[in-house]
């Protein structure tokens, strides 16, 4: 009887465990799913300096005032006098700010929301992220290495195919082959002599047997330059704030995920944005 006792008070302990276990990880489940949401709306807050909005937004998640505490510790609302940049999506528009002071402001051209699918490639949606990222880094004059959607895009748009070039591969083209010689997509003809194929150019990629041809990574082909505009501020992840070789693209939602500004005004926010300079995009 003793032993019995014993055995079903060890079953009940490890049931009364696993029921506290299981009820710990459901709540931190939904707290990180309500900080997720909350970090979402927290640039509402940011920009208008609302608190009408964050009662809203607490009232419905029902979080914590710690949570929220160290929420707005990370916001320019908490740290008045750290500049940061806001974008809006709806408006087309980026305000540079410090406190509630707006130092620069311009229009900008956001994600289309588009979806590409690309077959065996891959499908990809365009999207502007939303949220709070940071500037990780500044270049002048970048260069694009367009991935792979760019040339599944441009396939789409002439009706042709798409074929991989990796180093040191051949495609024949009837008159001669397509490789890669010393960095750069070359284009050996059957008489011996060798042309270059340049460097990449959006809209004109090079075509082979009425496929795209998607140049190796490395390569001059695979470096497009002008197409970002003069500046970018990285944001990571393949996103960006930077200028564009389109200014007629300004004002509307037509990027692959980028946020673009006319040359001349990224030209002006450039120097003075610091890395590290938080970014809230909604």
């Amino acid at each position: 009887m003793a032993g019995l006792f014993s055995y079903g008070g060890k079953t009940v302990w490890m049931l009364v465990v696993g029921f506290v276990a299981a009820a710990f990880l459901s709540v931190m489940l939904l707290t990180r799913t309500a900080e997720l949401r909350y970090q979402r709306d927290v640039n509402r807050m940011v920009y208008n300096d609302n608190l009408g909005v964050l009662n809203e937004v607490k009232s419905k998640l029902g979080m914590t005032g710690d949570s929220l505490k160290a929420l707005l510790n990370e916001s320019p609302a908490a740290a008045a006098n750290q500049p940061y940049i806001v974008v809006s999506m709806a408006d087309h528009r980026l305000w540079y700010k410090q406190g509630k002071e707006v130092l620069f402001e311009a229009p900008v051209a956001t994600g289309s929301g588009k979806q590409l699918v690309g077959g065996d490639a891959g499908q990809w949606r365009f999207e502007t992220p939303r949220g709070r990222l940071t500037v990780k880094a500044k270049d002048e004059d970048p260069a694009w290495v367009p991935p792979d959607w760019h040339y599944v895009e441009q396939a789409h748009k002439k009706g042709l195919g798409i074929v991989h070039l990796s180093p040191g591969q051949s495609i024949s083209t009837g008159d001669g082959v397509i490789t890669t010689q010393n960095g750069e997509v070359v284009k050996k003809y059957n008489n011996g002599s060798v042309v270059s194929l340049g460097a990449g150019k959006e809209g004109h990629e090079i075509v082979a047997g009425g496929n795209i041809v998607v140049p190796p990574y490395g390569t001059s082909a695979r470096r497009y330059m002008g197409t970002l505009g003069t500046r970018r501020l990285e944001l990571g992840d393949g996103y960006g704030i930077h200028g564009t070789d389109e200014p007629e693209s300004i004002g509307r939602s037509v990027s692959h995920g980028c946020v673009r500004m006319l040359n001349a005004d990224i030209e002006k926010l450039y120097p003075m944005v610091a890395v590290g300079t938080p970014v809230y995009i909604y």
